[in-house]
């Protein structure tokens, strides 16, 4: 009923979809190994059980509770619902600060307190580097 050209064509098409499903399957299993999403210490006080995988853990660095000793940053994320300790061995970022948002990476001790690997700091959408802020004469 079809010729051949016509068979080749849509035996072509399907050989490129399955390998564009396929190609697509492949990019996204890989990477969900990688993706780490960040929990609040609400989310974290509500776990049933305490998993030695990495985690995020993100929310609010709470007032007056950064203590730095040496090399050793303490400090405790609150999502103004519950709070949880943070320990983090190293340099914070430049936007570290109390009352900022912050994400911390690393391994949950338990539920109150954790250890982290690495601190990212968030900012709002009006930030502006002191670099940029100074160049452009403003305070």
């Amino acid at each position: 009923m079809y010729g051949r050209k016509v068979k080749l064509r849509f035996l072509f098409v399907i050989l490129i979809l399955i390998t564009l499903i396929l190609t697509t399957f492949l990019i996204l299993k890989s990477l969900e190994e990688n993706v780490i999403y960040f929990q609040s210490p609400s989310e974290i006080k509500s776990l049933t059980e305490i998993d030695k995988s990495k985690i995020r853990v993100g929310g609010m660095v709470k007032k007056n509770s950064i203590s730095m000793n040496s090399n050793e940053v303490n400090f405790i994320i609150t999502d103004f619902k519950n709070e949880i300790n943070v320990t983090y061995l190293g340099a914070v970022p430049n936007l570290f600060a109390e009352g900022k948002g912050v994400v911390a990476e690393g391994f949950l001790k338990d539920r109150n307190f954790f250890s982290a690997t690495k601190i990212l700091a968030k900012h709002d959408e009006n930030y502006m580097p002191p670099e940029v802020k100074e160049a452009l004469g403003e305070k």
